[in-house]
């Protein structure tokens, strides 16, 4: 029988702290991406190789996720957290000093140790807050982390053009480095309780496989992760190949993508008082499906052009502001001792199934590929999402 035991609650964390600890997650994710073709250089390798240091890496984000979330309900949300943050940092060293393709992956591989701060954040948000004063205050972590991926892209590009690639990793060590002071300080910990049961993660799990509502949410977070996650692997690709464009002018095209996930998520915290989440759900994968249906047309028309593309996929960013941090309330409404391991679980089903989501890049966009393959499948993500809704009736 699983041993409980209450834990003294400190003060929660800021919401800036919290913003912060996301945002350095995604921040990982995306400011070297439009440094990837001049990696490849340095290493003397193809494209694809160099791309697995985001399909790979998103894959080893999925494992650690399995284990970051019930660690966390066995250890505290504390500990775990600043123990990442100390992994990440020693991980990016080493790509750092990696002068072998290999080894830069090996520690690109474990730099995905620092999904967990990204769980543990909306972890936190379950552990004290609940129904529309969660998602607000979702939505709100969100929208400040979306401006991350606004940011991050073209400051890598930037990077890149006036030094190299190392210059990215050593801001995103360095980034790393504070957001590891403020944790320190500001974080106490917030998990209601401690369940030391050896077996508990096991259990846990179980009996979220069973619950329907669980699954049918982590299932929409999936579709939803999964069509930004085949944009994000194709998305440098058709910028320099099919557009041919440089990788500063593709950060600031990529940037309208996130600008859209911000204000989705800003309009997230001022609908969750007036609808219902599933209803903001359904809205999103239609205003998304929208802008993907008009990339569509403009292509028919001849309009191809990359500010008509990037400017369009500006209403993906929206309704996946729209779908994700409502998805994601709803995954996390489960008991107190397992809020964690939702978290953890959940967050492993929506990046292994995006990242599963992720390879059709490979089969979509190819040489003379244009853009309706590309569009086709993220417009398929996008039409599944109620059509899984629909598993809770």
């Amino acid at each position: 029988m699983a041993q409980l035991s209450t834990t003294p609650q400190c003060s929660a964390p800021s919401t800036l702290t919290l913003v912060l600890l996301t945002g350095l997650a995604a921040m990982a994710m995306s400011i070297f991406l439009p440094s990837l073709p001049h990696m490849a250089e340095y290493y003397d390798v193809g494209y694809p190789v160099i791309q697995l240091s985001i399909s790979g890496y998103i894959a080893m984000t999925a494992v650690v996720q399995l284990f970051a979330g019930p660690l966390s309900d066995k250890y505290g949300r504390r500990p775990i957290v600043l123990g990442a943050l100390i992994a990440f940092s020693l991980a990016t060293v080493g790509c750092l000093l990696s002068e072998n393709i290999w080894f830069f992956m090996l520690f690109r591989m474990l730099q995905a140790v620092i999904v967990t701060v990204a769980i543990i954040a909306r972890t936190v948000v379950r552990d004290v807050d609940s129904g529309p004063q969660a998602t607000r205050r979702m939505s709100y972590i969100m929208m400040g982390m979306s401006l991350v991926p606004m940011i991050a892209p073209t400051l890598g590009g930037l990077l890149s053009e006036f030094f190299d690639w190392h210059a990215a990793f050593l801001l995103l060590l360095a980034f790393a480095m504070m957001v590891g002071v403020l944790t320190y300080f500001d974080m106490g910990e917030t998990a209601q309780q401690i369940n030391q049961s050896p077996n508990a993660r096991n259990q846990g799990f179980r009996t979220l496989i069973k619950d329907k509502h669980f699954v049918s949410n982590s299932l929409v977070t999936m579709l939803s992760n999964g069509a930004f996650l085949i944009f994000l692997s194709a998305g440098p690709l058709i910028a320099t190949q099919h557009y041919g464009v440089s990788p500063s002018a593709f950060g600031l095209y990529f940037a309208l993508t996130p600008a859209g996930y911000l204000l989705g998520n800003y309009l997230t915290s001022r609908l969750s008082q007036t609808y219902r989440s599933k209803v903001l759900i359904k809205m999103g994968s239609g205003v998304a499906a929208l802008g993907l249906v008009g990339i569509l047309v403009v292509d028919y028309l001849g309009a191809d052009i990359p500010s008509a593309f990037f400017g369009l996929m500006f209403f993906v960013g929206l309704g996946n502001g729209l779908i994700i941090p409502n998805a994601t309330v709803r995954m996390l409404s489960v008991a107190p001792t397992l809020i964690g391991s939702a978290s953890g679980l959940g967050g492993a089903i929506m990046t292994a199934g995006g990242a599963f989501l992720s390879l059709s890049s490979d089969i979509a966009v190819y040489p003379n590929s244009g853009i309706v393959p590309i569009t086709t499948v993220l417009l398929a993500c996008f039409i599944g999402v109620p059509l899984v809704l629909s598993m809770q009736d």
